[in-house]
């Protein structure tokens, strides 16, 4: 492992110096000229089927240039290079960490130019067949045809990916198939999808790393005890996606076990074996395999040294000189395709989960801004919402916008000489414009200052390949960012405190129904759960 003495701060690269001074007088997008058709021709990257035009970016090739050499101080290709040759590279050094490797993308390397390392070969083989396993169990469930409905139990990482990636291909539907997801603890939520299903036709898909996840534990008893109730055995309907030898990885206790490698952080798990199962259900194995392609696709261009065909890295450059330089603290992400309506919530997770941390890799506090606020809806949905705010807000907000030229299901109607998918296109470019260049008014309420940056991340159509490069970009995307500003992007203690606290106010409800259960006592807790008994 490094020390602290070889490892640079991200304030103290010689590039960072640079960007700091051209950042003292950064590009002007609002000034004649300067968003010119030969700005917007030459500032375009392409990789695995998208092109990111990025010319209403507020950077020049000065910018661009430096950002690049910030990159190459940073290493930033060599720890993407070390990451998928499966190095452990998940640690905090000096302190207590998990120290594991970071191999999601060997769980899809079944393609194209795969890694040749030992540990990323060992790891892709351990995933084929558990892939195997998965396609072989759902082919004997279409033979058999002995279940309709999906009821699929997870929470996080577990289930916002897999979830925002179903609902993106949702029209390729096998006919009498259905899918339904149960994740927060809300116990509404899970009568609200039992109550409407015939349990007799229903598989049920826990998925749990841990299988401690309390709000899954929840629901899966929960769930189970309905099964019951109707007489059915839960042994018979229900499957898992665990850890190896985790507390629910029982035998005889699921019709079958799919395992989760350590490997694999749950926010980046929807391209093993727990989106295997949901896409071979419901969309057929086929689909998951062109959706891995296309997540192959973008983790090799991750590699490329040719920053204009590395879209990951360019976009990871280009939210630093945002977030760094410029001072703009959020990110929408607005796509411009009804079908990624739950995408924007599973990017702000792969985001905000890796890159909310403010020590770096040695345990120092770092001085620098991290990871962004990362928030968005679909557009054109968002312009009738919250464009309000971004174009005449107080706050500058960064915008990455996702385009198709076509549109899904091909089936549009030609309104006063355009289709609707030509008028979404229309509204997407628009926005780019509008944002960058602004409007001067003598009424200062109709003024619109311009100068806010976004980019457009643009493919043919929002196919299973395409999807899974999308989803592979925004993974890489971060990745980059965290090794740029030398944090730990691969672990989520943030996320623990709150869980440990609740089960000690957890403990307090089950003394009060039941007495002399041992409760330790717990001030706090005492204190709020007053109120509620004051209801």
């Amino acid at each position: 492992m490094p020390s602290t003495t070889e490892t640079p701060v991200f304030t103290q690269y010689k590039a960072f110096e640079k960007l700091q001074k051209l950042a003292a007088s950064p590009l002007d997008l609002t000034k004649t000229g300067v968003l010119n058709p030969e700005r917007v021709r030459c500032m375009v990257a392409e990789s695995a089927g998208y092109k990111m035009l990025y010319a209403t970016e507020r950077v020049t090739p000065e910018v661009v240039e430096a950002l690049q050499e910030l990159a190459d101080e940073a290493g930033a290709l060599s720890w993407m290079q070390r990451m998928q040759n499966g190095e452990v590279i998940n640690y905090i050094d000096g302190y207590d960490s998990e120290r594991r490797q970071v191999l999601h993308t060997a769980i899809r390397d079944f393609y194209d130019n795969p890694n040749t390392s030992p540990a990323a070969q060992e790891a892709t083989a351990k995933e084929k067949k558990e892939l195997e396993r998965v396609k072989a169990f759902i082919d004997k469930i279409d033979i058999e045809k002995s279940f309709t409905d999906i009821i699929f139990i997870a929470i996080g990482g577990s289930e916002l990916g897999p979830k925002a990636n179903y609902l993106a291909l949702e029209h390729l539907l096998k006919p009498g198939r259905h899918v339904h997801f149960i994740g927060n603890i809300d116990p509404d939520e899970a009568a609200r999808v039992l109550d409407a299903l015939d349990l007799k036709k229903s598989l049920v898909v826990v998925v749990s790393k841990t299988g401690s996840t309390l709000e899954t534990n929840t629901n899966e008893a929960l769930v189970r005890d309905r099964f019951e109730q109707a007489g059915l055995r839960p042994d018979k309907h229900f499957v898992v996606v665990t850890g190896e030898g985790s507390p629910i990885d029982k035998p005889g206790r699921y019709l079958e076990r799919f395992h989760l490698w350590d490997w694999i952080g749950g926010r980046f798990s929807a391209s093993s074996a727990i989106g295997g199962l949901l896409f071979s259900f419901a969309l057929g194995y086929p689909i998951f395999e062109e959706f891995l392609r296309g997540a192959h696709a973008m983790d090799q261009a991750a590699l490329s040294s040719d920053l204009q065909e590395n879209l990951p890295l360019l976009g990871a450059l280009i939210g630093i000189w945002n977030r760094n330089f410029l001072d703009i603290q959020t990110l929408a992400v607005v796509p411009y395709s009804s079908a990624l309506w739950r995408y924007a919530a599973h990017i702000q997770q792969v985001d905000m989960e890796s890159n909310g941390k403010r020590v770096d890799r040695q345990g120092r506090a770092v001085t620098f801004d991290t990871g962004p606020i990362v928030w968005g809806e679909p557009g054109n949905n968002a312009q009738h919402s919250f464009y309000q705010l971004i174009h005449q807000g107080s706050n500058p907000v960064a915008l990455e916008m996702i385009g198709f030229r076509d549109s899904q299901y091909g089936q549009d109607l030609e309104v006063h000489g355009t289709t609707s998918q030509e008028k979404l296109l229309a509204n997407l470019l628009a926005q780019s414009i509008a944002l960058a260049t602004g409007q001067p008014n003598e009424n200062p309420n109709k003024t619109f200052p311009g100068n806010r940056p976004s980019h457009i991340l643009l493919a043919e159509k929002l196919t299973p390949h395409t999807l899974g490069a999308l989803f592979s970009y925004y993974e890489m995307k971060v990745a980059f960012q965290g090794f740029i500003w030398n944090i730990n992007s691969f672990d989520q203690e943030g996320v623990m405190l709150g869980k440990v606290l609740a089960n000690r106010v957890i403990e307090r409800f089950v003394e009060r129904r039941h007495p002399n259960t041992g409760a330790k006592s717990f001030p706090l807790g005492d204190a709020y759960l007053y109120h509620l008994e004051q209801f």
